[in-house]
């Protein structure tokens, strides 16, 4: 039963980069791991007969799962080895060493340089990463030497063309530069690289050019391994929130030097009408005497009021934004997991929560377990039809699907069609005392939606259904005598409801116009062929379905079916049509 709860959690994991923890029944952390794809990694545990005898103990003992979400799989062994040395796990071995990963450091006095170092003294100068690996911390240095050789102190040693005084001045001068390629922004250094391939072009020294533009090519095709944030945002609390009607989901990262030592997701489950605001401010104080944070600064997506002790940060851009987004990220795919278990233990309570959000953004008054989608299909006005497609639910009923046949309306007239199918579908539903649908949704903008209001009040049935417009442009949700469109998330499940249900009657209606066509074509055809009457006519249509079909059909094929001499007399006759 156990393993069973922790399957139905791992396969809500978004199949994303990160590190997965296991807990034991003391709440204590037993393993940590990295994953190129969360979802694949940490259900193989529950699906698989282990061969080895402590992976086997370890899934015996493992009674909960947490996971943080990362950028890149470089990331997640960047935080792996972080949390593994922190809380060192009884069934990790591999990292449990003192090792420590490179950075690189920059340093401006007494002379510029660039290198790699695993001890970080911020006293020293400015610290960049962590780097996974030396290599990697290397090919970045010898990248930037290549491209401003001032930097390359024993290059300038053997051939004496720098003295510390033009070292000092280019440095200065392309420092800026230096730290976005070190943080793998190369878009400054490349503009800049390329304005002086361009002069050097106007004044014919080619050689030199091409030389820059080397450089260019060498940096277009290097790719930074990891997200690198400046070692010196170190010791701060980052905090992000994302949030329904019922629930909002609060992420808490721990930075220090620029990386990830702790995160945590808190539920709450909302009881009034609490603002993301108030939510923010007290899941802060919360989980800062939770995890016994000590940090001064605390780095959040929007302004609230916190105790003057601590400092508040909102970044607009920059490395301190870029672990907001991260911080967000992880909230968003929390609040997906839980949904995801939603759906598969409780459907029902995960299809009353969807409907529970339709109503709070269409002001409705009441849930709408019946909505029904109207849309109509014409070719020029030639076989109109329309289409119904009712959900209930939240899901479709396809035995409750109707199909219209337009009736005296000539011409493409949307808003006539609209008026008259939802007359004849709401009159015969009140006609034969079934039930009415709690939410009607028209495939069209303000015009379609006046004609589908047209029919609903002849029926006196104004005060009993709601109805709504889909604008297909811009999606925009009009509803009777707004005059602009009502606002809803474009990521909303309410908005994808709608288009699910206006995707499902476009399609309904399309393959019925279609098959009217190509029925009224071949009735047609067939009219023009001689010693076709209506019994053989009627076998034909039952046979070939469309004109075009009985017209590709081999003299074999009609002769079989047909007999030899009408099969033969056919045959010759759609052979002089083409």
């Amino acid at each position: 039963m156990k393993d069973s709860k922790l399957h139905i959690l791992a396969k809500s994991f978004p199949n994303e980069p990160g590190v997965y923890q296991f807990f034991d029944i003391d709440n204590k952390i037993i393993y940590i791991g990295k994953a190129k794809d969360l979802k694949k990694r940490v259900s193989s545990y529950f699906t698989k007969n282990h061969e080895s005898k402590k992976t086997r103990i370890l899934v015996g003992n493992i009674w909960k799962i947490e996971k943080i979400v990362v950028d890149t799989e470089m990331d997640a062994l960047l935080l792996e080895n972080n949390l593994i040395k922190k809380y060192q796990p009884k069934y990790n071995i591999l990292l449990k060493d003192d090792k420590s990963y490179p950075w690189v450091c920059i340093v401006k006095d007494p002379i510029p340089n660039i290198f790699y170092t695993r001890k970080i003294e911020n006293r020293r100068g400015e610290y960049y990463g962590p780097f996974t690996n030396v290599y990697s911390a290397k090919f970045l240095i010898k990248l930037i030497k290549d491209i401003y050789p001032f930097l390359n102190h024993e290059l300038n040693h053997l051939i004496k063309k720098e003295t510390e005084e033009t070292i000092k001045i280019k440095f200065s001068d392309n420092i800026k530069s230096i730290r976005y390629l070190i943080k793998g922004n190369f878009k400054k250094s490349i503009s800049d690289l390329k304005l002086k391939m361009n002069s050097l072009s106007k004044n014919l020294e080619y050689e030199k050019a091409q030389d820059i533009k080397e450089k260019i090519d060498i940096l277009k095709n290097y790719q930074a391994k990891s997200t690198i944030v400046n070692a010196k945002i170190s010791n701060v609390d980052v905090f992000a929130l994302v949030s329904d009607e019922s629930y909002a989901y609060i992420n808490y990262l721990q930075i220090s030097y620029g990386a990830v030592i702790r995160s945590f997701t808190l539920e709450v489950k909302k009881k009034l009408e609490e603002t993301d605001v108030e939510i923010l401010r007290l899941a802060i104080i919360d989980l800062k005497q939770r995890f016994s944070s000590e940090s001064k600064e605390v780095i959040v997506p929007f302004e609230i009021n916190l105790p003057k002790s601590i400092k508040l940060t909102v970044p607009k851009s920059g490395d301190k934004k870029k672990l907001v987004e991260l911080s967000e990220r992880n909230a968003k795919f929390y609040r997906i997991d839980k949904l995801k278990q939603t759906r598969i233990i409780d459907p029902e309570a995960h299809i009353n929560r969807i409907l529970l959000q339709v109503k709070k953004d269409l002001q409705l008054d009441e849930k709408p377990f019946h909505i029904e989608c109207f849309d109509n299909s014409n070719l020029g006005g030639t076989n109109p039809v329309a289409s119904c497609v009712v959900f209930k639910n939240g899901k479709p009923s396809k035995k409750d699907y109707r199909q219209f046949k337009i009736r005296d309306i000539h011409g493409p007239d949307d808003f006539a069609s609209m008026e008259q199918v939802i007359y004849r579908r709401l009159k015969r539903l009140s006609d034969e005392k079934q039930p009415l649908p709690n939410l009607i949704i028209v495939d069209g903008g303000k015009g379609q939606l006046s004609s589908g209001l047209k029919s609903i009040k002849k029926l006196e049935l104004e005060n009993d259904i709601t109805i709504i417009g889909i604008a297909k442009k811009l999606e925009e949700i009009f509803k009777p005598g707004d005059k602009l469109p009502l606002y809803i998330d474009k990521k909303s499940e309410t908005l994808k409801l709608i288009q699910q249900l206006r995707n499902e009657a476009h399609r309904f209606a399309i393959n019925f116009h279609r098959d009217r066509r190509s029925k009224s074509a071949l009735k047609s055809g067939i009219d023009d062929l001689k010693g076709v009457g209506p019994i053989l006519k009627e076998k034909i249509l039952n046979k070939y379905k469309s004109f075009k079909r009985l017209k590709s059909a081999s003299e074999k094929d009609l002769i079989a079916f047909l007999g030899n001499s009408r099969g033969q007399s056919i045959f010759n006759q759609l052979k002089n049509l083409f």
